[in-house]
């Protein structure tokens, strides 16, 4: 079968035809935006970090637009029980890192993590490459349209708690927003939805699409969240 995002020679396309008027505010987004609109932390000069992909799939529910998330074990390493888009790094059959490898990883690494079907996600842009220094990782965010919803749930427990979709309309509500204060005194923004606290590099990127696509409504950034030193 031919993915959506994949043609007959098994490239992975990126297209914006027919997907529904509201997403046009992002696909916006995705058209103008410069990296450092998106994050004081940049790609290192040197080439220097792991090249990684995360996947911003949009849907639509019940309840209007959604975007889909996971929330990682407790028991990893690193970023442990935190929410985060599905996506992880480049693998070498994933292809160049400065072509449509990141765009293979985002699909591949959804699909190992969620249950997705790549079938049904057509791929319709990639933000600027921003950097996480905690990790050294390279993230090229992939943003997908979810034509054809699947299932999805935990594939392995060991490395993923639960999967969940959030509908934007909570997102962008003023009483599920906060800022997170980290003991190392960093603050980021943070979203306080689906019994989860959604933080760090997956809460910056939702906060600057809304920003960016018009539908950020005014929210107390006096509201403060403290984050535990394992953070």
């Amino acid at each position: 079968m031919t993915r959506a995002s994949e043609t007959q020679d098994g490239s992975v396309t990126v297209s914006k035809d027919g997907l529904p008027d509201w997403l046009a505010p992002v696909v916006r987004v995705v058209e103008t935006v410069e990296p450092v609109q998106l994050s004081r932390f940049l790609p290192p000069e040197d080439g220097a970090g792991r090249q990684s992909a995360v996947l911003i799939l949009f849907g639509e529910g019940e309840r209007g637009p959604e975007l889909l998330l996971m929330e990682r074990a407790s028991s990893l390493r690193s970023h442990a029980g935190q929410p985060s888009f599905p996506g992880g790094a480049l693998d070498p059959e994933d292809g160049d890192p400065q072509a449509d490898g990141p765009l293979r990883a985002a699909l591949r690494e959804a699909e190992e993590e969620t249950g997705l079907d790549p079938g049904g996600v057509q791929l319709f842009g990639v933000l600027p490459k921003l950097y996480i220094p905690v990790s050294g990782f390279v993230v090229s965010p992939v943003l997908g349209w979810w034509r054809e919803p699947s299932p999805v749930d935990v594939v392995d427990p060991n490395e993923t708690a639960r999967v969940f979709t959030v509908p934007v309309a909570d997102l962008t509500n003023p009483d599920n927003r906060a800022t997170t204060v980290h003991p190392s005194g960093h603050r980021g923004p943070a979203f306080l939805v689906e019994s989860a606290l959604v933080w760090g590099f997956t809460a910056g990127i939702i906060d600057r699409l809304l920003h960016f696509s018009g539908w950020e409504q005014p929210w107390d950034r006096g509201k403060q969240v403290p984050l535990d030193w394992r953070s």
